[in-house]
């Protein structure tokens, strides 16, 4: 189609008129189509499908219909040649008029079309943010080496009543309207209270019960989806049991992990925090840097980049969804969110990533940021790998599609992104400024941490889809088997 004319004009609101011209002759190739196209399709005595000869359709049909058909099928085709040769970066669908050839002739249309506004931006040389606190309090590396005890706590036998933490042996029984459902229903359940493992409303009902107290409570159950009857429960509470934590010793330390002493623990628990801690404020710098981008460019973002974001996290969210069989609305019911309040929430977002678009795009331009075709090609590679294909499939692939300048595209926004952040100012509350140097993966190794032999850490995370009974069963370390034996006796 070289031989296509093609003209811009452009027009206000970030729209442009797209002229072109198409050669007789150059259509008569669409028209010929058209009439292959209409042979196929329209039955004629005498003749097997697709065999009528073009003169006796023109006969039979008039030159008319044919041309209908050929512009009707090539004139998309112009376009995008046209789009191409003009270099348009058209965000919206066309409006075109054809303004002749319709009969016969050259044919000529207009396209009107939406484009992506191109910006300029001043400061963003300059940007400076505030993330949260870096520092890692004390509180913190305790409660990390809480944690590691955790781990390996005991159980021991209690007569006290139930606390949250602790732990207790339940016979527990679910029934509607008078039917048994066993998928809520387990004997000799060791349960943790406060884990919220089978429905809140046990954790409310269990705290302060003693050994052998027997009650009852309803809660509302989604059995499917839908559907939450009001099922009722019963439960026996057969033995109670509290966690006993290890002594924070050298000798404990030294036993459950590659370090030798307290202080090394805590050191190594440290400087694991820190770097935690830098990277989630580097992340946080990374988005108030481009948050801030965002808010230099003045204009609105444009409706249709807004829909098409909007519409591409959508579906990334329904794909999220989708393994675990959850819809989007049954998502917006779980967080508490009305369908108002999301799309508004997610307009606002789209909005703010579409400026932030064209703010790096600008970045791009006013910063003569290039992209090298060996990048290309390195980036290709690696895309490949990920996918498990190989790169010249992989690039043929990218190619037919025209996507390897979104390729390079992404590749200058990266490098765009990299310039901000090494001329922007990232300081935490504390005044102190952040290196947003990417940290080097730390040499030592993960401290290796023996398997627990505790009870506590035995209890499995209760499904209670079928009856539990003998799997659930967990006996203390440091009571006999005959007084946990003697002590259910006495609750039965």
């Amino acid at each position: 189609m070289a031989s296509l004319s093609t003209s811009i004009e452009k027009l206000d609101n970030n729209k442009v008129r797209l002229s072109v011209a198409v050669p007789a002759d150059e259509f008569e190739l669409a028209v010929t189509i058209a009439f292959r196209k209409l042979a196929r399709e329209v039955r004629i005595p005498g003749f097997r499908p697709g065999k009528a000869p073009r003169a006796l359709l023109e006969s039979r049909l008039g030159s008319g219909v044919a041309r209908e058909q050929a512009l009707r099928d090539a004139l998309p085709d112009y376009y995008a040649t046209a789009v191409a040769t003009e270099a348009i970066d058209a965000i919206a669908s066309p409006e075109i008029d054809i303004t002749a050839g319709e009969e016969s002739g050259d044919v000529k249309f207009d396209a009107v079309v939406e484009v992506r506004p191109v910006v300029k931006i001043k400061g963003y040389e300059k940007i400076s943010v505030s993330v949260a606190d870096t520092s890692v309090p004390k509180e913190a590396i305790a409660e990390q080496i809480d944690a590691l005890r955790e781990r390996f706590a005991d159980l021991e036998d209690s007569s006290n009543p139930l606390t949250s933490g602790d732990y207790a042996q339940i016979d527990i029984k679910a029934s509607s309207n008078g039917e048994a459902i066993d998928a809520l229903s387990a004997t000799d359940y060791l349960y943790e209270v406060g884990s919220a493992r089978v429905v809140p409303e046990l954790d409310s009902e269990i705290l302060g019960k003693n050994i052998g107290d027997i009650f009852e409570f309803t809660a509302d159950v989604p059995i499917q989806e839908g559907d939450a009857p009001s099922v009722s429960f019963q439960v026996l509470v057969k033995s109670c049991q509290k966690k006993v934590l290890p002594e924070l010793s050298s000798d404990w330390v030294s036993e459950v992990s590659e370090f030798a002493t307290v202080a090394e623990l805590e050191a190594d628990t440290k400087s694991r925090l820190d770097l935690y801690a830098r990277v989630q404020a580097q992340l946080e710098g990374r988005d108030k840097i481009l948050e801030s981008l965002a808010n230099l460019v003045s204009q609105e973002a444009p409706e249709p980049l807004v829909a098409q974001e909007m519409e591409r996290r959508l579906h990334d969210l329904h794909h999220r969804l989708e393994p675990q069989g959850v819809t989007v609305p049954q998502y917006l019911a779980a967080t508490g969110q009305n369908q108002e309040t999301f799309i508004a929430s997610l307009r606002e977002g789209c909005g703010q990533a579409v400026r932030a678009d064209l703010a790096l795009r600008a970045v791009v331009a006013q910063e003569s940021i290039v992209v090298a075709d060996t990048e290309v090609e390195s980036e290709i590679e690696q895309l490949a790998q990920r996918m498990g294909e190989k790169p010249d499939a992989v690039k043929k692939d990218l190619q037919q599609r025209g996507l390897i300048e979104a390729v390079q595209l992404d590749l200058a926004r990266g490098k765009a992104v990299q310039f901000l952040i090494d001329h922007a100012t990232v300081t935490d509350a504390a005044g102190n400024v952040i290196d947003m140097t990417p940290p080097e993966p730390p040499e030592a190794k993960k401290p290796e941490v023996k398997k627990p032999e505790s009870q506590a850490t035995k209890t499995k995370k209760p499904a209670v889809k079928k009856t539990a009974s003998k799997a659930n069963k967990t006996k203390s370390t440091k009571t006999t088997q005959k007084a946990s034996t003697n002590q259910e006796e006495k609750t039965e």
